[in-house]
């Protein structure tokens, strides 16, 4: 007689030795099989061109020399970077650029979907007024704001004229001490409707029945806020802010397009930086080490919003 259980016994040469990844993909090869051409598609596009700047940064290649002739140097380009003082001045603009446009943006939209999570007369309208700077193009935008900014012609230097709070229109993007601020000023109006958006979606979430009851139990509107509404928008808002700090830390049109990186270098960021290297200067070796760092930089950041989210997928199966 014999006795079939519900487990098959492994039998030699069906899979292969190992445990964990290896054991799962076997198992799961089928599956793989499916998805085989998107991976080749993504290693030619992604994972060659990473691989290749990677061995690009270890080279020297003079502008007067081909590619194919670049002169190994190991390490120097990383060496040449961390020793420069433009590399220190340009980082320093990052860290500003991301911070003050990361947390005032998503101040500013956290603000707007509180105030625009109750309802009132107009709340659609108003809504859409504030998404027009979200969806209107980078690149327009740019140039909007570059008029705006004009020392000759803009808006704002004809009214500050006009009021007699200046004697002449100011150099906002023409100033090295001005043209950075002026910058974060255009990237948050540009990035502070996406913080909305997001917010007023976990506003969504917040249970009403923990609301009225704290309003019962007598919570004025800051204890209601601090002690219900914030805790649960705590894993939307990590999200928020680490989208918005990725995608300024590899932000170019607004700041390539209304300066350049000029005036002396004021709002050069790292990835205009970059940009003028490989594409203006012609040093590759120095443009591919400085794409290394902002790479790992930003798998970094990835990192943390990969487990954000795993975070966010572990409180909801568990509740």
């Amino acid at each position: 007689m014999t006795i079939v259980t519900g487990k098959a016994e492994a039998r030699p040469g069906l899979q292969p030795g190992g445990s964990g990844m290896l054991r799962q993909v076997w198992q799961h090869r089928a599956d793989y099989a499916y998805v085989l051409p998107a991976i080749v598609v993504m290693l030619v596009v992604i994972a060659y061109p990473i691989y290749y700047t990677i061995e690009l940064s270890f080279f020297n290649t003079p502008p007067g020399l081909q590619l194919r002739d670049k002169i190994f140097v190991g390490f120097n380009n990383y060496t040449a970077i961390l020793t420069s003082e433009v590399f220190w001045q340009v980082t320093f603009n990052t860290l500003i650029w991301t911070i003050g446009s990361t947390l005032i943006s998503f101040v500013l939209g956290f603000a707007a979907a509180l105030a625009l999570h109750r309802d009132f007369l107009g709340r659609g309208v108003l809504r859409a007024i504030l998404i027009i700077p979200w969806v209107i193009s980078a690149v327009a935008a740019s140039y909007i704001w570059k008029w705006i900014y004009h020392s000759d012609f803009g808006i704002i230097g004809a009214v500050l004229v006009e009021l007699g709070w200046a004697d002449r229109p100011p150099n906002f993007i023409d100033s090295v001490s001005t043209v950075l601020p002026s910058l974060i000023v255009v990237n948050i109006w540009r990035e502070f409707p996406f913080a909305m958006i997001m917010m007023t979606a976990g506003l969504q979430t917040v249970p009403e029945q923990l609301l009225r009851a704290a309003k019962v139990d007598g919570a004025d509107a800051w204890q209601r806020f601090w002690h219900v509404t914030f805790p649960h928008l705590r894993n939307v808002s990590t999200v928020t802010i680490l989208l918005l700090a990725v995608a300024n830390f590899n932000s170019f049109i607004i700041p390539w397009i209304m300066t350049g990186g000029g005036p002396s270098n004021a709002s050069h960021i790292w990835i205009t930086h970059i940009y003028e290297l490989a594409f203006g200067r012609q040093r590759w070796g120095v443009a591919s080490a400085y794409s290394v760092l902002l790479f790992i930089i930003l798998m970094t950041l990835g990192y943390f919003y990969v487990r954000a989210l795993s975070g966010n997928e572990r409180k909801d199966g568990g509740a």
